[in-house]
């Protein structure tokens, strides 16, 4: 069926959802090996799939863990990582437009794939379609991938050797590169990745990725300048 207004065909969007939610689903299973692996319980392991939900925070929390860090730290860093969901309701919640019973459920689906796909859609029905598949799939997947990896994690053995725990943030770049389309994105994100891994060594676990964060306003304030520098060449040229 094509939206009245030209737009995607909802088995287009289905498609492309589809594509998302098992791609990244699949991936749960690399998390709950590592998470089994950093020490935490079968129970623990799940709790975490089914009620934080965001892989980027889900892996750093057992990294830090794994890596001794301190567990407040760790939690921390994890927030930290999270705090970008809530931008992405401010944005969802225009797009969405969905009854108000249904939004504290719909939240939990806020994350960056069910965003980007959302924001990849022309209509308001798409949106739904695109949000509501890629949410269902990957969190059905994400969970039942998650229980699978943390009951085999023993079966596996030396998770490091496997370089499982590198699975999920593989995905979460591979989603993520398309975004940065302007120079100050691709500046923050080098930035950031120059932070993380540079003081990595150095820092307590769970540490770098707070710091990783100063990225974003160091090089808006550079940008900012270098704005306010052309805008008082040109004023002076003018003169």
């Amino acid at each position: 069926m094509r939206s009245e207004d030209g737009g995607k065909t909802d088995a287009a969007v289905v498609r492309d959802a589809l594509g998302v939610g098992v791609a990244v689903g699949l991936s749960g299973f690399a998390f709950g090996v590592t998470s089994a692996g950093s020490g935490l319980t079968l129970l623990q392991t799940c709790a975490l799939s089914l009620l934080v939900f965001t892989g980027a925070s889900q892996f750093a929390l057992v990294g830090a863990l794994a890596a001794g860090g301190n567990p407040l730290t760790a939690a921390a860093g994890a927030f930290f990582l999270g705090v970008r969901n809530a931008f992405y309701g401010l944005r969802l919640s225009q797009l969405l437009a969905l009854p108000r019973a249904v939004r504290p459920f719909a939240a939990q689906w806020v994350i960056d794939e069910t965003t980007a796909v959302a924001l990849a859609q022309p209509t308001r029905r798409s949106v739904r379609i695109g949000f509501t598949v890629t949410g269902l799939t990957l969190y059905v997947l994400w969970n039942l991938t998650t229980l699978l990896g943390a009951v085999g994690a023993e079966a596996i053995g030396d998770t490091d050797a496997w370089g499982l725990d590198a699975a999920g943030p593989a995905v979460f770049l591979a989603l993520l590169a398309p975004m940065l389309k302007t120079t100050t994105e691709r500046a923050v994100a080098g930035l950031a990745v120059l932070l993380g891994l540079g003081l990595l060594p150095v820092l307590p676990a769970g540490v770098p990725v707070l710091v990783a964060a100063l990225a974003a306003p160091a090089v808006l304030y550079v940008e900012g300048r270098r704005h306010v520098k052309a805008v008082d060449n040109g004023a002076g040229e003018k003169r």
